[in-house]
């Protein structure tokens, strides 16, 4: 992706986030970008609370412009000035990073957050007294092994992918799997996605998963994590709809698959589903055909 496919655009809270032509989808909720970074992420995953450790862990699936990094280290830095924040980071487009730079769009967010994560992107390692990261390019499906192998065990993992039709190839039961793996047994992990397909794998993956409030928009973020603390519960209707076909989830065996055939797959198990037709879960529920 290049800079010339990045469009800017604004967003409801005076934020600015890029449009990918390539997705034909932009990086944040036009609702608000730095807003969700904060509501969907940071706060669900209540780093701080979380803060308050000497060392908070991070790993950040699917970097992008670096709002959510950006929004978790000030919180933590907010109530703990000496906090060390141990972060991991997966980005297949590191451009992507760098224009977010390049049109100062880390400057919302106070020094010395923008120099550093400046120094991380250009770098892909940053080592300083408060922060030790790396910035692992490439695919996420082959960069999320060097996590688990490097037995890093997060606080926080946010999940920030763009949406499940148009990159399946990091929500699937696999992928998934090895994300949960990298999560501190009492560490949570958050999304924007409520789709049942993604809380169906995280739950393969031994996790529990909770509710996130809307942002602007009718449907909200998921939460999970390995024990039941606190997580917010699902709503009757969000458990009905894991009984759908929408909740048959993604799956790429080998870890390799390109989008088409991983959506294909899926289609194909659908079809031959004895669940219920999620169309008619969403007009039990009196939902538009195109939310969830």
């Amino acid at each position: 992706m290049t800079k010339d496919n990045l469009r800017l655009e604004l967003t409801g809270d005076g934020s600015f986030t890029f449009f990918s032509p390539e997705f034909g989808e932009t990086f944040h909720s036009h609702h608000g970008a730095r807003q969700e970074a904060e509501l969907k992420f940071v706060e669900p995953t209540q780093l701080r609370v979380t803060a308050h450790k000497p060392v908070v862990r991070l790993l950040d699936v699917c970097y992008g412009l670096g709002y959510n990094t950006a929004a978790a280290i000030a919180a933590i830095w907010e109530v703990n000035p000496d906090c060390k924040v141990d972060w991991v980071g997966l980005e297949l487009d590191p451009d992507v990073a760098k224009q977010a730079i390049a049109h100062h769009l880390l400057a919302q967010w106070p020094p010395p957050l923008p120099e550093l994560l400046g120094e991380l992107v250009e770098n892909q390692v940053l080592q300083t007294k408060n922060i030790t990261a790396r910035l692992l390019v490439g695919d996420a499906r082959q960069t999320i092994e060097q996590v688990v192998a490097s037995g890093f065990k997060a606080d926080a993992i946010f999940l920030d992918p763009f949406s499940p039709p148009k990159c399946p190839q990091l929500w699937t039961v696999e992928f998934l799997g090895l994300v949960a793996q990298c999560l501190g047994s009492t560490g949570r992990l958050a999304t924007y996605s409520c789709s049942a397909a993604v809380r169906v794998a995280l739950m393969a993956a031994g996790l529990r998963v909770g509710s996130t409030p809307p942002v602007g928009r009718r449907s909200p973020g998921t939460v999970a994590s390995f024990m039941d603390n606190g997580l917010p519960p699902l709503s009757q209707q969000e458990l009905e709809h894991l009984q759908t076909r929408a909740a048959i989830p993604y799956r790429d065996p080998n870890l390799c698959d390109e989008a088409a055939a991983i959506v294909h797959r899926r289609q194909i198990e659908q079809q031959a589903s004895a669940l219920e037709p999620t169309g008619i879960w969403k007009k039990r529920h009196q939902l538009p055909l195109s939310t969830w």
